[in-house]
């Protein structure tokens, strides 16, 4: 009983050690080529019928987006990632987060302070598998992103609990390069 005790315990520790070497891989650029609701500077609401959404997004984005799901902990390209910039909606291009509101909360899942504005997130109240929690949507395309509770840090004490494959970041350098062209 003990020996299978450990060995479960071995095994979890190894596959967070494999997660977490993996997380500093390089973050890929999503192919946004054939999403028209996707924009990082139109701010107007996007409504899309789901089969347009699952013809457009990954199947992935699409299950947790689109059909409220979740990845697995511990799994998300973004969970210890370190780079500066900003965090945009995988799905429409919205802006969502700063990267110095990004702190390790441990969870899994990339966790965040404070949104970068107060539009860029809807609430809604989430009573499912049997907890009182508050969802978290996409304010401009109404993806699910993940949840928000307070246990986080100062300055707000929130820690928005987000699913990393709902996300696509651009480093702060890229776009400044991009502002400084215009």
């Amino acid at each position: 009983m003990i020996k299978n005790i450990i060995a479960v315990i071995t095994a979890v520790f190894c596959l967070q050690s494999c997660y977490s070497q993996n997380d500093q891989k390089k973050v890929e650029k999503m192919d946004n080529k054939n999403n028209p609701a996707y924009s990082r500077t139109d701010n107007s609401k996007v409504v899309m019928k789901e089969d347009e959404w699952k013809n457009i997004l990954s199947p992935e984005v699409y299950y947790i987006a689109r059909q409220k799901g979740t990845e697995r902990p511990y799994t998300s390209q973004f969970e210890n990632f370190k780079e500066i910039g900003t965090y945009y909606c995988a799905a429409c291009g919205n802006a969502l987060f700063k990267s110095d509101t990004k702190f390790d909360s441990g969870c899994g899942w990339p966790s965040f302070y404070e949104p970068i504005s107060k539009g860029s997130i809807i609430y809604l109240p989430d009573n499912t598998i049997g907890m009182k929690r508050t969802e978290v949507e996409c304010g401009r395309c109404k993806s699910h992103l993940g949840h928000v509770f307070e246990d986080g840090p100062p300055p707000t004490g929130l820690r928005y609990c987000i699913n990393g494959v709902v996300l696509d970041f651009e480093k702060a350098k890229a776009a400044e390069k991009k502002y400084n062209q215009k």
